[in-house]
């Protein structure tokens, strides 16, 4: 049987992975999977990846979207909006650096990403109340 524990580990489990979906589809670097779908490699192994990069992205935005729904979604992507523009304020980086900027933006799309799949758990543990998926007959 499933546990229903929820902890700042599972969190951050959920975190880790959501930040290897997206840096694995796409980073500044020449190690992703995008970069490397633009190369000479066999179109099998690229389609293959493609495939499995394709089935965890459905997961995890749905699960955010069913979780946070789509005011939840947008707010939770403002939220770390705000954020860079306060780090930018503050000078960790500049705008002008599009590199860092795209590296900050796949970060905190991770972030929205690992928040939907634990806002359930989250407002569980806040409110008691459970979420459920309405099956449609």
């Amino acid at each position: 049987m499933a546990r229903n524990d929820f902890t700042i580990g599972s969190f951050f489990l959920r975190f880790l992975f959501a930040l290897a979906l997206v840096f694995l589809t796409y980073n500044p670097s020449e190690y992703s999977w995008f970069s490397w779908s633009q190369s000479e490699a066999a179109m099998v192994y690229k389609a293959a990846t493609g495939i499995v990069l394709l089935i965890g992205w459905v997961m995890f935005l749905r699960a955010t979207w069913n979780s946070l729904g789509p005011i939840g979604t947008a707010l939770a992507a403002a939220f770390f909006g705000i954020l860079i523009w306060l780090f930018i304020e503050w000078g960790f980086f500049a705008l002008d650096d599009t590199v860092v900027i795209q590296w900050v933006v796949l970060f905190v799309l991770a972030g929205v990403l690992a928040v939907g799949m634990s806002w359930s758990h989250v407002r569980r543990k806040l409110t008691g109340q459970y979420d459920t998926d309405e099956i449609e007959g």
